[in-house]
């Protein structure tokens, strides 16, 4: 519905060239933009009124325990969330914000936009079943153990200052009604609005840029060049891209149908899920850029392992 009335505007209203990269760029822009703004506002007001019900201390523990199971559920409750990666970015501020570890929470970021739905139900299309099962496999793997070395690097001291008095903060029991627990989602969702508007609005124009003015033929043809370096060279291309689960797998099965290897596709295709610079520049907002960095070095690795890993079994199965 959303993309009828972009539609509607742009190539009725205004009468622009749907074929011009410059009016795509635009559609993208508004798309995505109103898109986040959307999600951001529903899901925060969501969590919000359920963290009314569920004390923080309770949460905390919950995630908190030891070993990698808090990491596991949040990779989990990502797979199972259809965001991209910047629609992520509020959820991952709420979490941090309810005093869920920093560890658990990159494990959320990063698995949410590599797995949804969508995503698997398009591959399952595309690539058939066993592919589409190890593919969402090594995206639980990369949430949970990536999530899981940076929570045992303890970078909260590079989360921005009012994150961590969120996190810290003590928290007294309160009774809630209904009125009120609306009331504390309502505050909750036009808070972290506030917060991050600009950083949305910067993301998601860079995302737009490169998503219309980046030619494909030049990624293919880097890919194939670089021989037994194609997987990392895939991930550093992938990851300052931006787009959609619609675009992303029909990239990675063109790359494939072309010779590209497997797991070097996948590879392209996770690290565009999972990271870009839309999202490095939102992130700005809640860490600082040491922070981000390690964040996109830690996960592009595993990405890159994950990569190899599948062009090795591809070869031998």
């Amino acid at each position: 519905m959303l993309t009828s009335i972009i539609d509607s505007l742009l190539y009725g209203a205004l009468g622009l060239d749907p074929e011009s990269r410059l009016v795509g760029a635009l559609h993208f822009f508004l798309y995505d933009t109103i898109k986040i703004f959307l999600l951001l506002a529903v899901m925060v007001f969501i969590i919000g009124i359920i963290r009314t019900w569920l004390p923080e201390d309770r949460l905390k523990r919950w995630m908190g325990r030891g070993g990698l199971w808090g990491n596991m559920v949040a990779a989990l409750f990502g797979a199972i969330t259809p965001f991209c990666s910047c629609s992520s970015i509020p959820i991952f501020i709420s979490l941090l914000k309810a005093g869920v570890p920093l560890g658990v929470t990159f494990s959320f970021l990063i698995t949410s936009p590599i797995i949804n739905e969508y995503l698997v139900i398009l591959m399952v299309g595309e690539f058939e079943t066993p592919i589409t099962v190890a593919y969402v496999a090594s995206g639980l793997f990369i949430g949970t153990v990536g999530g899981g070395i940076l929570g045992k690097l303890k970078l909260e001291k590079h989360l921005e200052k009012d994150i961590i008095a969120s996190a810290n903060a003590e928290n007294e029991v309160v009774s809630h009604t209904l009125v009120s627990r609306i009331r504390y989602g309502w505050d909750e969702a036009i808070s972290v609005i506030k917060q991050i508007w600009l950083w949305v609005i910067i993301g998601v124009a860079a995302g737009a840029f490169i998503h219309n003015y980046v030619p494909q033929e030049t990624i293919h043809s880097l890919m194939e060049a670089t021989g037994i370096f194609s997987v990392p060279i895939a991930t550093a291309l992938g990851v300052p891209m931006y787009g959609s689960c619609a675009a992303i797998v029909p990239i990675a099965v063109v790359l494939f149908q072309k010779g590209i290897p497997i797991g070097t596709a996948l590879a392209f295709m996770m690290a565009m899920a999972a990271l870009s610079l839309p999202e490095a520049i939102m992130l700005r907002r809640t860490m600082q850029l040491k922070l981000i960095g390690i964040y996109f070095g830690i996960t592009s690795l595993a990405i890159i392992f994950t990569g190899y890993l599948l062009n090795l079994l591809a070869r031998y199965l």
